[in-house]
């Protein structure tokens, strides 16, 4: 497969700004460049869906550079329904920190750069003079985002948005020889507004394509957990919930995700997708998908003590050092806790009638055992060693340590 090829068969591409890009991408070597706003001091798997396109992009000898918006993070972009929280300077930098490290250990073919380096000096009369001019006011109206927005009302502030992620293209394009970006179809706006800028003020052409967002089967947003996001960070997402998370994947999104997610080529993954169309219950491809992608993100051993603490359980054979567990003082357990309180307590329910609900319906077992009584009280006598074995409907297991 050429490079357009690939792209297409894994699913990476939504809209193209033209069609003379694909010509681009197969013959030429181009430098390019995908961005993200620290929001957060981690990475998480919509990220990681998304900057993989710079392993695909680089095989084919293309350069990919990241951008971590240092600038646009204390700007923040206009969402659907209401305006971002303003972050302050201190926490946009420790961000950026966190984030610089995983892609430098995920992505080292990568070139990271903060935007904020070439903003932070810009003064507001050349910001209208140099950057605004260019852009009519009709035109970002059009613009998706911002049109969704209208009747909720919008800030100058996440209206300027726009200007500054076109602003990035232009530098990166003066500077770095950047002549594409990449980014979410959600982005299709934003930076179709970069290539515009560039076309005006250097009258030269610069390109780009989306990706489609990765999804569910019934087209919501996919990565989020009982807990909220799923990080790449251990210490947010461990490698087993990690793995486990991958592993109850959709059956119907399955192959999809290993397209998405991993590097199997083409022929393994057809392969794969046959077994799963004719046993999907033995789950043989989810197996594949969580085990690569624990790999690429946490290495080889880590993925292979997920697997086995996931067959562990699965086989009811008891629990392991590796599954999820918290620490509880054993006053606690000693003075006895309900069921109710205990699982609010670890975090397992967010209120006591979902804990109610949970267990009247049988989706609570306390080591291995079923409790349907919502008045049940968990005292030493439930402690094997020092450990509880608690476990939500199939899939959530927590292994509480009692000291």
């Amino acid at each position: 497969m050429n490079c357009v090829e690939e792209l297409e068969y894994r699913g990476l591409i939504k809209d193209i700004s033209d069609e003379k890009l694909k010509k681009l991408l197969n013959e030429k070597q181009i430098t390019f460049y995908i961005g993200t706003d620290p929001t957060a001091d981690s990475l998480h798997i919509g990220h990681l869906s998304s900057f993989l396109i710079c392993k695909w992009l680089a095989k084919y000898g293309h350069k990919p550079i990241i951008l971590i918006g240092g600038a646009t993070g204390l700007i923040g972009d206009p969402r659907p329904t209401s305006e971002r929280a303003m972050i302050t300077y201190e926490q946009v930098e420790h961000n950026f920190e966190g984030l610089k490290k995983q892609i430098n250990k995920l992505f080292k073919e990568v070139e990271v750069v903060n935007n904020y380096a070439w903003c932070k000096n810009l003064n507001f009369i050349d910001y209208l003079r140099d950057y605004g001019k260019y852009f009519n006011i009709n035109y970002m109206l059009n613009k998706d985002i911002i049109r969704r927005r209208l009747d909720e009302g919008i800030t100058y502030t996440e209206f300027s948005y726009m200007i500054m992620q076109a602003l990035d293209f232009l530098y990166l394009y003066k500077n770095k020889n950047v002549i594409m970006q990449v980014a979410g179809q959600d982005q299709w706006g934003n930076i179709t507004a970069g290539i515009e800028l560039i076309r005006k003020k250097e009258k030269k052409e610069a390109y780009a394509f989306t990706l489609p967002l990765v999804t569910k089967k019934d087209g919501t947003k996919f990565g989020k957990s009982e807990g909220g996001a799923v990080w790449l960070d251990e210490n947010k997402t461990s490698p087993y919930e990690l793995y486990q998370f991958f592993l109850n994947s959709e059956d119907e999104m399955v192959i999809p995700y290993l397209k998405r997610y991993t590097f199997l080529d083409k022929e393994e993954i057809e392969k794969l997708a046959v077994r799963h169309q004719k046993n999907p219950e033995a789950r043989e491809a989810a197996r594949k998908l969580a085990f690569e992608v624990v790999k690429f993100v946490h290495g080889e051993k880590e993925a292979l003590k997920a697997q086995n603490t996931s067959e562990i359980l699965f086989k009811n054979k008891g629990i392991t050092d590796d599954m999820p567990k918290v620490e509880l003082d054993s006053l606690v357990i000693n003075n006895g806790i309900s069921l109710i309180d205990l699982l609010l307590e670890v975090k397992l329910t967010p209120s006591k009638s979902e804990a109610r609900r949970l267990i009247l319906q049988g989706g609570i077992k306390l080591n291995r055992q079923k409790i349907t009584d919502v008045d049940f009280m968990v005292n030493k006598t439930v402690v094997e060693g020092d450990k509880i074995l608690l476990q939500k409907g199939k899939k959530v297991f927590l292994q509480i340590v009692v000291k």
